[in-house]
Protein backbone atom coordinates (compact mmCIF):
# COMPACT_ATOMS: atom_id res chain seq x y z
CA UNK A 1 0.00 0.00 0.00
CA UNK A 2 1.39 3.42 -0.97
CA UNK A 3 1.75 6.35 1.46
CA UNK A 4 -1.20 8.13 -0.15
CA UNK A 5 -3.37 5.02 0.19
CA UNK A 6 -2.41 4.67 3.86
CA UNK A 7 -3.30 8.33 4.47
CA UNK A 8 -6.65 7.82 2.73
CA UNK A 9 -7.37 4.73 4.87
CA UNK A 10 -6.57 6.67 8.06
CA UNK A 11 -8.75 9.59 6.95
CA UNK A 12 -11.67 7.27 6.25
CA UNK A 13 -11.33 5.65 9.67
CA UNK A 14 -11.16 9.09 11.30
CA UNK A 15 -14.40 10.14 9.59
CA UNK A 16 -16.38 7.33 11.20
CA UNK A 17 -16.30 8.72 14.76
CA UNK A 18 -17.61 12.25 14.05
CA UNK A 19 -20.27 10.84 11.73
CA UNK A 20 -21.46 8.51 14.49
CA UNK A 21 -21.55 11.43 16.95
CA UNK A 22 -23.61 13.55 14.53
CA UNK A 23 -26.01 10.66 13.92
CA UNK A 24 -26.45 9.90 17.64
CA UNK A 25 -26.90 13.57 18.53
CA UNK A 26 -29.50 14.23 15.84
CA UNK A 27 -31.47 11.11 16.79
CA UNK A 28 -31.39 12.13 20.46
CA UNK A 29 -32.82 15.57 19.65
CA UNK A 30 -35.57 13.94 17.59
CA UNK A 31 -36.46 11.03 19.88
CA UNK A 32 -35.91 12.56 23.34
CA UNK A 33 -37.87 15.77 23.11
CA UNK A 34 -39.06 15.29 26.69
CA UNK A 35 -35.44 15.85 27.75
CA UNK A 36 -34.22 18.39 25.19
CA UNK A 37 -37.43 20.29 24.55
CA UNK A 38 -40.13 20.12 21.87
CA UNK A 39 -39.33 20.64 18.20
CA UNK A 40 -41.42 22.40 15.61
CA UNK A 41 -42.43 20.52 12.46
CA UNK A 42 -39.82 22.43 10.43
CA UNK A 43 -37.10 21.61 12.97
CA UNK A 44 -38.01 17.92 12.84
CA UNK A 45 -37.76 17.95 9.04
CA UNK A 46 -34.29 19.53 9.24
CA UNK A 47 -33.08 16.96 11.77
CA UNK A 48 -34.47 14.07 9.72
CA UNK A 49 -32.61 15.47 6.71
CA UNK A 50 -29.41 15.55 8.79
CA UNK A 51 -29.93 11.91 9.79
CA UNK A 52 -30.56 10.81 6.19
CA UNK A 53 -27.49 12.60 4.87
CA UNK A 54 -25.34 11.30 7.71
CA UNK A 55 -26.44 7.77 6.81
CA UNK A 56 -25.59 8.43 3.16
CA UNK A 57 -22.12 9.63 4.14
CA UNK A 58 -21.54 6.69 6.49
CA UNK A 59 -22.40 4.25 3.71
CA UNK A 60 -20.16 6.10 1.28
CA UNK A 61 -17.25 5.90 3.74
CA UNK A 62 -17.82 2.16 4.17
CA UNK A 63 -18.07 1.70 0.40
CA UNK A 64 -14.78 3.53 -0.14
CA UNK A 65 -13.12 1.27 2.43
CA UNK A 66 -14.47 -1.78 0.59
CA UNK A 67 -13.19 -0.35 -2.69
CA UNK A 68 -9.76 0.06 -1.12
CA UNK A 69 -9.78 -3.57 0.01
CA UNK A 70 -10.78 -4.58 -3.50
CA UNK A 71 -7.79 -2.77 -4.99
CA UNK A 72 -5.61 -4.72 -2.56
CA UNK A 73 -7.17 -8.00 -3.73
CA UNK A 74 -8.92 -8.74 -0.43
CA UNK A 75 -11.86 -11.16 -0.80
CA UNK A 76 -13.98 -12.16 2.22
CA UNK A 77 -16.22 -15.07 1.26
CA UNK A 78 -19.38 -15.74 3.25
CA UNK A 79 -22.55 -17.74 2.62
CA UNK A 80 -25.88 -15.96 2.27
CA UNK A 81 -29.16 -16.34 0.43
CA UNK A 82 -29.91 -14.37 -2.72
CA UNK A 83 -33.18 -13.22 -1.14
CA UNK A 84 -31.49 -11.83 1.97
CA UNK A 85 -29.14 -9.82 -0.25
CA UNK A 86 -32.00 -8.26 -2.23
CA UNK A 87 -33.99 -7.51 0.93
CA UNK A 88 -30.98 -5.80 2.55
CA UNK A 89 -30.44 -3.62 -0.51
CA UNK A 90 -34.11 -2.60 -0.57
CA UNK A 91 -33.95 -1.68 3.13
CA UNK A 92 -30.91 0.52 2.44
CA UNK A 93 -32.70 2.23 -0.45
CA UNK A 94 -35.88 2.85 1.57
CA UNK A 95 -33.94 3.98 4.65
CA UNK A 96 -33.21 7.17 2.69
CA UNK A 97 -36.36 7.55 0.61
CA UNK A 98 -39.18 5.95 2.64
CA UNK A 99 -38.26 4.95 6.25
CA UNK A 100 -41.70 3.40 7.04
CA UNK A 101 -41.35 1.12 4.02
CA UNK A 102 -37.81 0.22 5.15
CA UNK A 103 -39.29 -1.03 8.44
CA UNK A 104 -41.92 -3.06 6.58
CA UNK A 105 -39.25 -4.73 4.43
CA UNK A 106 -37.10 -5.41 7.52
CA UNK A 107 -39.97 -7.26 9.17
CA UNK A 108 -41.04 -9.19 6.06
CA UNK A 109 -39.80 -12.77 6.28
CA UNK A 110 -41.07 -14.26 3.03
CA UNK A 111 -40.51 -13.44 -0.63
CA UNK A 112 -44.20 -13.07 -1.48
CA UNK A 113 -44.78 -10.53 1.28
CA UNK A 114 -41.78 -8.47 0.22
CA UNK A 115 -42.86 -8.52 -3.43
CA UNK A 116 -46.31 -7.22 -2.51
CA UNK A 117 -45.00 -4.57 -0.13
CA UNK A 118 -42.50 -2.94 -2.49
CA UNK A 119 -44.86 -3.09 -5.49
CA UNK A 120 -46.72 -0.13 -3.99
CA UNK A 121 -43.49 1.90 -4.30
CA UNK A 122 -42.86 1.08 -7.95
CA UNK A 123 -40.56 -1.91 -7.45
CA UNK A 124 -41.01 -5.23 -9.19
CA UNK A 125 -38.99 -8.04 -7.60
CA UNK A 126 -39.00 -11.02 -9.98
CA UNK A 127 -37.15 -14.07 -8.68
CA UNK A 128 -38.00 -17.74 -8.89
CA UNK A 129 -38.51 -19.03 -5.35
CA UNK A 130 -35.68 -21.54 -5.77
CA UNK A 131 -33.25 -18.77 -6.76
CA UNK A 132 -34.47 -16.50 -3.94
CA UNK A 133 -33.73 -19.20 -1.35
CA UNK A 134 -30.42 -20.34 -2.88
CA UNK A 135 -27.36 -20.00 -0.64
CA UNK A 136 -24.37 -18.56 -2.50
CA UNK A 137 -20.75 -18.11 -1.40
CA UNK A 138 -19.42 -14.69 -2.37
CA UNK A 139 -18.01 -11.49 -0.87
CA UNK A 140 -21.33 -10.22 0.48
CA UNK A 141 -20.32 -6.59 1.18
CA UNK A 142 -19.02 -6.17 -2.36
CA UNK A 143 -22.09 -7.74 -3.98
CA UNK A 144 -24.37 -5.66 -1.75
CA UNK A 145 -22.61 -2.42 -2.73
CA UNK A 146 -22.79 -3.34 -6.42
CA UNK A 147 -26.50 -4.13 -6.32
CA UNK A 148 -27.33 -1.12 -4.13
CA UNK A 149 -25.58 1.27 -6.53
CA UNK A 150 -27.43 -0.16 -9.53
CA UNK A 151 -30.83 -0.15 -7.79
CA UNK A 152 -30.24 3.36 -6.45
CA UNK A 153 -29.41 4.65 -9.93
CA UNK A 154 -32.45 2.93 -11.41
CA UNK A 155 -34.65 4.42 -8.67
CA UNK A 156 -33.39 7.93 -9.44
CA UNK A 157 -33.88 7.59 -13.20
CA UNK A 158 -37.14 5.62 -13.30
CA UNK A 159 -40.38 6.97 -14.72
CA UNK A 160 -42.57 4.62 -12.69
CA UNK A 161 -40.86 1.24 -12.34
CA UNK A 162 -37.69 -0.45 -11.13
CA UNK A 163 -37.39 -4.19 -11.72
CA UNK A 164 -34.88 -6.44 -9.95
CA UNK A 165 -34.55 -10.01 -11.20
CA UNK A 166 -31.99 -12.77 -11.21
CA UNK A 167 -31.08 -16.33 -12.07
CA UNK A 168 -28.33 -18.80 -11.28
CA UNK A 169 -26.90 -20.27 -14.45
CA UNK A 170 -23.63 -22.00 -15.39
CA UNK A 171 -22.30 -21.51 -11.84
CA UNK A 172 -22.89 -17.77 -12.05
CA UNK A 173 -25.16 -15.38 -10.20
CA UNK A 174 -26.85 -13.15 -12.79
CA UNK A 175 -28.67 -10.06 -11.53
CA UNK A 176 -30.67 -7.65 -13.69
CA UNK A 177 -31.73 -4.14 -12.68
CA UNK A 178 -34.10 -2.39 -15.08
CA UNK A 179 -35.77 1.02 -15.04
CA UNK A 180 -38.33 2.57 -17.38
CA UNK A 181 -36.72 6.01 -17.45
CA UNK A 182 -35.47 8.14 -20.30
CA UNK A 183 -32.71 5.70 -21.21
CA UNK A 184 -29.10 6.24 -22.22
CA UNK A 185 -28.14 6.87 -25.85
CA UNK A 186 -25.56 4.43 -27.27
CA UNK A 187 -23.04 7.27 -27.65
CA UNK A 188 -22.89 7.59 -23.85
CA UNK A 189 -22.79 3.90 -22.92
CA UNK A 190 -19.04 3.78 -22.39
CA UNK A 191 -18.89 7.23 -20.79
CA UNK A 192 -21.17 6.28 -17.90
CA UNK A 193 -18.53 3.86 -16.62
CA UNK A 194 -16.11 6.77 -16.18
CA UNK A 195 -15.61 8.21 -12.70
CA UNK A 196 -18.17 10.91 -11.76
CA UNK A 197 -19.91 10.91 -15.17
CA UNK A 198 -23.68 11.47 -15.05
CA UNK A 199 -26.27 12.05 -17.75
CA UNK A 200 -28.16 14.94 -16.17
CA UNK A 201 -27.72 18.66 -15.61
CA UNK A 202 -25.81 20.35 -12.80
CA UNK A 203 -28.37 19.81 -10.04
CA UNK A 204 -29.10 16.22 -11.04
CA UNK A 205 -25.38 15.52 -11.31
CA UNK A 206 -24.85 16.74 -7.76
CA UNK A 207 -27.56 14.38 -6.51
CA UNK A 208 -26.41 11.40 -8.54
CA UNK A 209 -22.75 11.79 -7.58
CA UNK A 210 -23.41 10.16 -4.19
CA UNK A 211 -22.13 6.59 -4.02
CA UNK A 212 -19.27 4.86 -5.75
CA UNK A 213 -20.76 5.19 -9.21
CA UNK A 214 -20.39 2.67 -12.00
CA UNK A 215 -16.61 3.09 -12.09
CA UNK A 216 -16.44 1.82 -8.51
CA UNK A 217 -18.90 -0.96 -9.30
CA UNK A 218 -16.65 -2.11 -12.13
CA UNK A 219 -13.63 -2.28 -9.79
CA UNK A 220 -15.54 -4.41 -7.27
CA UNK A 221 -16.83 -6.70 -10.01
CA UNK A 222 -13.42 -7.12 -11.60
CA UNK A 223 -12.07 -8.15 -8.20
CA UNK A 224 -14.56 -11.04 -8.16
CA UNK A 225 -14.14 -11.97 -11.82
CA UNK A 226 -17.54 -10.52 -12.71
CA UNK A 227 -18.88 -8.38 -15.54
CA UNK A 228 -21.40 -5.57 -15.99
CA UNK A 229 -23.27 -4.92 -19.23
CA UNK A 230 -25.81 -2.30 -20.28
CA UNK A 231 -28.78 -2.43 -22.63
CA UNK A 232 -30.39 0.95 -23.24
CA UNK A 233 -31.43 3.52 -25.79
CA UNK A 234 -32.91 6.99 -25.65
CA UNK A 235 -36.45 6.86 -24.28
CA UNK A 236 -36.38 3.10 -23.65
CA UNK A 237 -35.12 2.80 -20.09
CA UNK A 238 -31.97 0.93 -19.08
CA UNK A 239 -31.10 -2.61 -18.00
CA UNK A 240 -27.84 -3.37 -16.20
CA UNK A 241 -26.81 -7.01 -15.97
CA UNK A 242 -24.29 -8.24 -13.40
CA UNK A 243 -22.65 -11.65 -13.82
CA UNK A 244 -20.58 -13.00 -10.91
CA UNK A 245 -18.94 -16.44 -10.86
CA UNK A 246 -19.99 -18.41 -7.78
CA UNK A 247 -17.37 -19.73 -5.37
CA UNK A 248 -17.74 -23.31 -4.16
Amino acid sequence: MSDSEIKTEILIHDLKVPLSVIDAGAKSLLNRQQSYGPLTEKQQKVIKRIIRNTLTTQRLVNDIMELGRSREGVINLTEFSVGSLVATVLVEIFDLSDPPMAEIVRKTEHCDGLVQAVAACGFRVAFDRAVWDTIVRLDRPKVRIILRNLVSNAYKHRAELVEISGVIQDRQLILNVRDDGRGIPPSEHQKIFDTYFTTGGAIESAINSHGLGLAGVMILLKDMGGTLTLESDQGKGATFTVVIPLRY
